[in-house]
Protein backbone atom coordinates (compact mmCIF):
# COMPACT_ATOMS: atom_id res chain seq x y z
CA UNK A 1 0.00 0.00 0.00
CA UNK A 2 1.03 3.62 -0.44
CA UNK A 3 2.04 5.96 2.38
CA UNK A 4 -1.34 7.68 2.02
CA UNK A 5 -3.23 4.38 2.30
CA UNK A 6 -1.13 3.31 5.29
CA UNK A 7 -1.75 6.65 6.99
CA UNK A 8 -5.50 6.45 6.43
CA UNK A 9 -5.53 2.90 7.82
CA UNK A 10 -3.62 3.90 10.98
CA UNK A 11 -5.87 6.92 11.58
CA UNK A 12 -8.94 4.71 11.19
CA UNK A 13 -7.57 2.27 13.77
CA UNK A 14 -6.84 5.14 16.17
CA UNK A 15 -10.40 6.41 15.84
CA UNK A 16 -11.79 2.91 16.42
CA UNK A 17 -9.68 2.57 19.58
CA UNK A 18 -10.94 5.94 20.81
CA UNK A 19 -14.50 4.80 20.22
CA UNK A 20 -13.94 1.54 22.13
CA UNK A 21 -12.52 3.52 25.06
CA UNK A 22 -15.37 6.06 25.01
CA UNK A 23 -12.96 8.86 24.16
CA UNK A 24 -13.68 11.86 21.91
CA UNK A 25 -12.53 11.57 18.31
CA UNK A 26 -9.19 13.28 17.90
CA UNK A 27 -8.17 12.99 21.56
CA UNK A 28 -5.27 10.73 20.50
CA UNK A 29 -2.95 12.30 17.92
CA UNK A 30 -0.57 10.53 15.59
CA UNK A 31 3.16 11.25 15.53
CA UNK A 32 4.46 9.86 12.24
CA UNK A 33 7.96 8.62 13.09
CA UNK A 34 10.02 9.68 10.11
CA UNK A 35 13.48 8.83 11.45
CA UNK A 36 15.74 7.24 8.79
CA UNK A 37 13.16 7.87 6.05
CA UNK A 38 13.96 10.29 3.21
CA UNK A 39 12.43 13.73 2.82
CA UNK A 40 10.33 12.57 -0.14
CA UNK A 41 8.54 10.05 2.07
CA UNK A 42 7.91 12.70 4.73
CA UNK A 43 6.53 15.05 2.06
CA UNK A 44 4.23 12.30 0.79
CA UNK A 45 2.91 11.79 4.31
CA UNK A 46 2.44 15.54 4.73
CA UNK A 47 0.57 15.71 1.42
CA UNK A 48 -1.71 12.95 2.71
CA UNK A 49 -2.68 15.18 5.62
CA UNK A 50 -0.23 14.34 8.40
CA UNK A 51 1.27 17.30 10.28
CA UNK A 52 3.18 15.87 13.27
CA UNK A 53 6.47 14.06 12.64
CA UNK A 54 8.89 12.44 15.09
CA UNK A 55 12.65 12.31 14.70
CA UNK A 56 15.21 10.53 16.88
CA UNK A 57 18.27 12.63 16.11
CA UNK A 58 18.57 16.39 16.05
CA UNK A 59 21.07 16.40 13.18
CA UNK A 60 18.94 14.20 10.92
CA UNK A 61 15.88 16.35 11.61
CA UNK A 62 17.74 19.53 10.69
CA UNK A 63 18.13 18.14 7.17
CA UNK A 64 14.37 17.64 6.84
CA UNK A 65 12.76 20.55 8.68
CA UNK A 66 13.53 23.21 6.01
CA UNK A 67 12.02 20.98 3.28
CA UNK A 68 8.56 20.84 4.88
CA UNK A 69 5.98 23.66 5.14
CA UNK A 70 6.05 25.83 8.27
CA UNK A 71 2.85 24.34 9.71
CA UNK A 72 4.69 21.02 10.21
CA UNK A 73 5.11 20.11 13.87
CA UNK A 74 8.39 18.38 14.75
CA UNK A 75 8.78 16.22 17.85
CA UNK A 76 12.11 14.92 19.14
CA UNK A 77 11.37 11.40 20.33
CA UNK A 78 14.89 10.02 20.85
CA UNK A 79 17.36 10.57 23.68
CA UNK A 80 18.71 14.10 23.92
CA UNK A 81 22.38 14.80 24.57
CA UNK A 82 23.30 17.96 26.44
CA UNK A 83 25.37 19.29 23.51
CA UNK A 84 22.25 19.17 21.30
CA UNK A 85 19.89 20.92 23.72
CA UNK A 86 20.20 24.40 22.20
CA UNK A 87 19.39 23.21 18.69
CA UNK A 88 16.56 21.02 19.97
CA UNK A 89 14.95 23.93 21.79
CA UNK A 90 15.11 25.98 18.61
CA UNK A 91 13.56 23.49 16.21
CA UNK A 92 11.20 21.11 18.06
CA UNK A 93 7.66 21.75 19.25
CA UNK A 94 7.79 18.94 21.81
CA UNK A 95 10.70 16.96 23.28
CA UNK A 96 9.51 13.51 24.36
CA UNK A 97 12.40 11.88 26.17
CA UNK A 98 13.71 14.02 29.04
CA UNK A 99 15.03 11.20 31.16
CA UNK A 100 16.58 12.78 34.27
CA UNK A 101 16.30 15.70 36.67
CA UNK A 102 19.84 16.71 35.69
CA UNK A 103 18.91 17.01 32.01
CA UNK A 104 15.72 18.91 32.85
CA UNK A 105 17.68 21.36 35.00
CA UNK A 106 20.21 21.90 32.22
CA UNK A 107 17.41 22.50 29.70
CA UNK A 108 15.78 24.94 32.10
CA UNK A 109 19.03 26.92 32.32
CA UNK A 110 19.43 26.98 28.52
CA UNK A 111 15.80 28.00 28.12
CA UNK A 112 16.33 30.90 30.51
CA UNK A 113 19.40 32.06 28.55
CA UNK A 114 17.63 31.86 25.19
CA UNK A 115 14.26 33.21 26.26
CA UNK A 116 12.44 30.03 25.21
CA UNK A 117 9.90 27.94 27.08
CA UNK A 118 10.13 24.44 25.59
CA UNK A 119 7.41 21.84 25.99
CA UNK A 120 8.80 18.54 27.25
CA UNK A 121 7.69 15.09 28.31
CA UNK A 122 9.38 13.10 31.07
CA UNK A 123 10.42 9.59 30.02
CA UNK A 124 9.47 6.88 32.52
CA UNK A 125 11.07 3.44 32.59
CA UNK A 126 7.81 1.68 33.42
CA UNK A 127 9.27 -1.80 32.99
CA UNK A 128 12.33 -1.16 35.19
CA UNK A 129 14.58 -2.33 32.33
CA UNK A 130 18.35 -1.89 32.60
CA UNK A 131 18.52 -1.27 28.85
CA UNK A 132 16.10 1.67 28.91
CA UNK A 133 16.55 5.29 29.85
CA UNK A 134 14.11 7.21 31.99
CA UNK A 135 12.94 7.92 35.51
CA UNK A 136 11.75 5.01 37.57
CA UNK A 137 8.21 5.75 38.78
CA UNK A 138 9.52 6.01 42.33
CA UNK A 139 12.31 8.42 41.39
CA UNK A 140 9.93 10.59 39.42
CA UNK A 141 7.53 10.88 42.33
CA UNK A 142 10.40 11.76 44.66
CA UNK A 143 11.90 14.36 42.32
CA UNK A 144 8.60 15.78 41.13
CA UNK A 145 8.67 18.88 43.40
CA UNK A 146 12.05 19.90 41.93
CA UNK A 147 10.88 19.24 38.38
CA UNK A 148 7.62 21.11 38.83
CA UNK A 149 9.54 24.11 40.19
CA UNK A 150 11.55 24.60 36.98
CA UNK A 151 10.33 27.96 35.71
CA UNK A 152 11.45 27.86 32.08
CA UNK A 153 10.10 24.46 30.99
CA UNK A 154 6.55 23.41 30.31
CA UNK A 155 6.28 19.82 31.50
CA UNK A 156 3.42 18.72 29.29
CA UNK A 157 3.20 15.06 30.31
CA UNK A 158 4.89 11.67 30.40
CA UNK A 159 6.31 9.24 27.85
CA UNK A 160 7.23 5.55 27.94
CA UNK A 161 8.45 2.63 25.86
CA UNK A 162 7.22 -0.56 27.57
CA UNK A 163 9.13 -3.85 27.45
CA UNK A 164 8.74 -5.75 24.16
CA UNK A 165 5.80 -8.16 24.19
CA UNK A 166 4.33 -10.62 21.70
CA UNK A 167 0.70 -9.69 22.33
CA UNK A 168 -0.09 -5.95 22.38
CA UNK A 169 -2.50 -6.52 25.25
CA UNK A 170 0.47 -7.52 27.41
CA UNK A 171 1.64 -3.90 27.22
CA UNK A 172 -1.60 -2.71 28.81
CA UNK A 173 -0.38 -2.79 32.45
CA UNK A 174 2.59 -0.57 31.52
CA UNK A 175 0.41 1.97 29.74
CA UNK A 176 -1.99 1.93 32.67
CA UNK A 177 0.89 2.46 35.07
CA UNK A 178 1.99 5.56 33.16
CA UNK A 179 -1.54 6.96 33.14
CA UNK A 180 -1.91 6.38 36.86
CA UNK A 181 1.45 8.03 37.50
CA UNK A 182 0.34 11.06 35.48
CA UNK A 183 -2.81 11.29 37.57
CA UNK A 184 -0.81 10.99 40.80
CA UNK A 185 1.62 13.74 39.83
CA UNK A 186 -1.14 15.99 38.52
CA UNK A 187 -2.79 15.71 41.91
CA UNK A 188 0.36 17.00 43.63
CA UNK A 189 0.21 20.38 41.93
CA UNK A 190 2.66 22.05 39.61
CA UNK A 191 2.47 21.39 35.88
CA UNK A 192 -0.91 20.26 34.47
CA UNK A 193 0.13 17.03 32.77
CA UNK A 194 -2.06 16.64 29.71
CA UNK A 195 0.01 14.43 27.41
CA UNK A 196 0.73 10.71 27.46
CA UNK A 197 3.11 9.64 24.68
CA UNK A 198 2.87 5.86 24.49
CA UNK A 199 2.23 3.20 21.90
CA UNK A 200 4.04 2.38 18.67
CA UNK A 201 3.27 0.47 15.47
CA UNK A 202 2.52 -2.86 17.19
CA UNK A 203 0.59 -1.67 20.26
CA UNK A 204 -0.79 1.83 19.64
CA UNK A 205 -4.43 0.74 19.80
CA UNK A 206 -3.94 -0.65 23.29
CA UNK A 207 -2.18 2.58 24.25
CA UNK A 208 -5.11 4.65 22.99
CA UNK A 209 -7.52 2.50 24.99
CA UNK A 210 -5.40 3.25 28.08
CA UNK A 211 -5.31 7.02 27.57
CA UNK A 212 -2.51 7.86 25.11
CA UNK A 213 -2.78 11.36 23.69
CA UNK A 214 0.20 10.82 21.35
CA UNK A 215 1.06 7.56 19.58
CA UNK A 216 4.35 7.16 17.72
CA UNK A 217 3.96 5.13 14.52
CA UNK A 218 6.64 4.79 11.84
CA UNK A 219 7.02 1.44 10.08
CA UNK A 220 3.26 0.90 9.76
CA UNK A 221 3.14 4.13 7.73
CA UNK A 222 6.46 4.29 5.89
CA UNK A 223 7.44 0.60 5.73
CA UNK A 224 10.52 -1.22 7.02
CA UNK A 225 13.67 0.72 7.87
CA UNK A 226 17.11 0.25 6.39
CA UNK A 227 19.74 1.10 8.96
CA UNK A 228 23.23 1.96 7.76
CA UNK A 229 25.88 -0.37 9.19
CA UNK A 230 27.90 1.05 12.05
CA UNK A 231 31.28 2.44 10.94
Amino acid sequence: MSIQQNLEHILSRIRSAELRAGRPAGSARLVAVSKTFPVDDVKACYDAGQRIFGENRVQEALGKIPALPPDTEWHLIGPLQRNKVRKALEHFTLIHAVDSLRLAQFMDAVAQETGKRPRILLEVNVGDEDSKFGFSPETLEREWPELAALDHLEIAGLMCIPPPVENPDEARPYFRRLRELKETLSGKGGAPLRELSMGMSHDFETAVEEGATLVRVGTAIFGGRSYAPAP
